[in-house]
């Protein structure tokens, strides 16, 4: 697959839809793609959900309302127990935590899409959300941890990045080989290997570990690491004497 080429078109969303609308409301995405911000409007009992923390502003006739979801489960993996629920009439506005880009895919109530650490932002009504167990290898090898988020139904669901989203569409067979870092979401089936062989030699380190998607199938892929971006403001902080 050549990387030069012209960017292949999402059937259920595309990198390209700014604006668009949803069950109970609609929504435009502005500032793109590093000081990325989502305004939502709803219509009367009109509902969007959210990460905590999400929320910029907001009119003074919706409804928030924060729902604890506790677990043994969410306990140990240190997991999201929280959810943010807006009700409507009225407008939201939303950004990501850090700076990067937002994008909104359209579930058709067919494909099932998995969302990597960090990636989720908020979702409409008609789509439900699942914590999903990865098997203790491709936690441990894949960076994100024992379990991902996967999302499922009608309507739109809103995934954020660090730095912009770049979008590749996989044909059947087809292979992509990303890092593991670089993950927001997918529907390609992957697996997890060592750049250049086997996964044994840096599984110690976490080092030089890739996720081999097969098509068919979306994968969108963030431009920065955020833990790279971690070890430099480290390094930045507590400069080498």
């Amino acid at each position: 697959m050549a990387f030069g080429g012209p960017m292949q078109q999402n059937p259920v969303g595309s990198l390209a839809d700014l604006t668009g609308e949803f069950p109970g409301g609609y929504y435009k995405i502005d500032h793109r793609d590093t000081n990325t911000l989502l305004s939502v409007t709803l219509l009367p009992n009109g509902q969007i959900f959210t990460q905590p923390g999400a929320m910029v502003a907001m009119s003074p006739d919706v409804t928030l309302k924060g729902k604890l979801k506790f677990s043994f489960r969410k306990m140990i993996t240190g997991g999201e127990m929280s959810q943010t629920t807006y009700t409507g009439p009225g407008e939201i506005l939303f950004a990501p935590p850090v700076w990067g880009d937002i994008i909104a895919i359209h579930l058709d109530g067919n494909t099932r899409w998995t969302v990597g650490k960090g990636g989720y932002l908020g979702m409409s009504d008609g789509i439900t959300k699942e914590t999903k167990s990865q098997g203790l290898g491709k936690a441990i090898f894949s960076g994100e941890g024992l379990f991902v988020q996967q999302f499922m139904g009608r309507g739109v669901l809103f995934i954020t990045s660090l730095g912009g989203i770049v979008q590749r569409h996989l044909k059947q067979g087809e292979q992509l080989i990303v890092d593991n870092g670089h993950l927001v979401a997918w529907t390609c089936t992957y697996s997890i290997e060592r750049a250049g062989g086997s996964i044994s030699a840096g599984a110690h380190s976490g080092e030089g570990l890739v996720c081999r998607f097969t098509g068919p199938g979306i994968i969108y892929i963030q431009t920065r690491n955020p833990e790279a971006l971690s070890e430099w403001i480290t390094g930045q902080a507590h400069p080498r004497q």
